[in-house]
């Protein structure tokens, strides 16, 4: 594709590609805000609804399921579409639950809410695939890392935030239930707020959007489902399992473990599960960085063995988290685990736009939605009632280290010359993600 970068300018708005790069990030930090802006609040919703620990659970559950199926029919409308668009109308719907939450008062009414807002959580979708679109192949994985990263940030961010907001909305004489109600209003303005910019200010593709380049009618085709019988996309499925996965789930519970296991505040339980988050201002990039510079060097091959060394870094880490016995042990495993674990996310994607040429769209929707899988099944782990958030921990370090074991044994393809892959999103219905 013609006028992509080969250079990425962090401080620049100069063009459309730099601005798409920033505001395409912005739009996964404001849905990440949104799509966990209740988890740090949690402490007090769960008292105030008089939810059990199996309760809690399926509403853990229910924030990352619908972001599966979400997820793989993103993939498709941007490149129907386009990613323009399907972000706009995304942030538009997406924000009516996230604005509305506040009127659930019971399980039933606020799980449903949580599902819904779930569905948000497949912006993820349109930031790689419209990132990919601006920037040429040598620099996807770092581009791609960088925009996942500072979106993913929100998570971090909304930790920390949404308690102050809390706390703010208190001191005006509201109580705890209305509170945390009135502070969702917050992350749904926000939204549509970002869902201007993005009409306003990106294009779906360098030259241009979707409709003034004739790329629909150009490029139309039939879904390729031939791309599920792919071990590798398999592969890389499990593996952001392992690393998103674990990150949706830990934004989940974070706060519910620092106030249980060590007495923390809502407030100061937030800050430290905020921080967690808060290491993909680097952590993500790091992982793509690293992994553009290893293909250059080694190929695919030494991109799979990256991606199979962090993740084993990653089990290794949940290990000593699930046993600290002080809160200053837990934060330096954890610390320690999700440096690794987001350099697993950046390394996975790292690694998406090369597996299939022609339905990268595709595979970016397939592989996304199995961070979610992976953040569903680590759900039920913590709704059992005869497993502790610390065995679940435990469970969930053994498992990465196994699936870190097939990526190790998974042979990916050469990484194709930065002319090849130019002339394969070319091809009808290829486009990088």
């Amino acid at each position: 594709m013609k006028n992509q970068l080969t250079k990425i300018n962090i401080f620049s708005v100069k063009g459309v590609q730099m601005r798409t790069f920033h505001i395409t990030w912005l739009m996964f930090f404001v849905c990440f805000f949104g799509w966990f802006g209740l988890a740090p609040l949690m402490p007090t919703i769960r008292t105030e609804l008089g939810l059990s620990k199996s309760q809690v659970g399926n509403i853990i559950i229910a924030s990352v399921t619908a972001t599966i199926i979400a997820r793989l029919i993103i993939g498709k409308l941007c490149d129907t579409w386009g990613p323009r668009k399907t972000a706009v109308r995304l942030l538009i719907f997406g924000s009516i639950p996230v604005l509305f939450v506040g009127l659930a008062h019971d399980y039933t009414s606020f799980l449903l809410f949580r599902l819904a807002i779930g569905i948000i959580g497949s912006s993820f979708v349109i930031t790689q695939f419209h990132t990919s679109m601006m920037f040429a192949p040598q620099i996807k994985g770092t581009a791609n890392a960088i925009t996942g990263g500072w979106g993913n940030l929100g998570g971090g961010v909304t930790n920390m935030v949404m308690p102050l907001i809390f706390a703010a909305i208190v001191g005006f004489g509201y109580t705890s239930a209305q509170a945390w109600r009135y502070a969702m209003i917050v992350p749904g303005v926000m939204m549509l707020v970002v869902a201007y910019l993005y009409y306003k200010y990106t294009k779906d593709t360098p030259e241009g959007n979707y409709d003034e380049i004739g790329y629909t009618k150009a490029n139309s085709s039939k879904t390729d489902w031939s791309v599920l019988a792919d071990w590798r996309i398999w592969a890389l499925t499990a593996a952001y399992a392992m690393c998103f996965g674990m990150e949706i789930t830990f934004d989940n519970v974070a706060s519910l473990h620092f106030v249980d296991s060590f007495g923390l505040s809502q407030s100061s339980a937030g800050f430290w599960a905020g921080i967690f988050g808060f290491m993909n201002i680097f952590a993500r990039a790091l992982g793509g960085i690293v992994s553009d510079k290893v293909g250059a060097k080694f190929g695919m091959r030494g991109k799979g063995l990256l991606l199979a060394g962090v993740l084993l870094l990653e089990g290794i880490g949940l290990l000593f988290f699930a046993q600290a016995g002080t809160l200053t042990t837990a934060i330096v495993a954890m610390l320690s685990f999700a440096l690794f674990l987001k350099m697993s996310n950046g390394a996975t994607y790292g690694i998406v736009p090369f597996v299939n040429a022609k339905n990268v769209g595709l595979v970016s929707g397939i592989v996304g939605a199995g961070g979610n899988l992976g953040g569903m099944f680590f759900g039920m782990l913590f709704k059992s009632e005869n497993i502790t958030y610390v065995q679940a921990f435990t469970y969930i370090g053994y498992t990465v280290m196994f699936i870190s074991l097939i990526v190790l044994v998974t042979r990916f393809n050469k990484q194709p010359a930065p002319k090849q892959e130019a002339e394969a999103q070319m091809i009808p219905g290829s486009i990088a993600s």
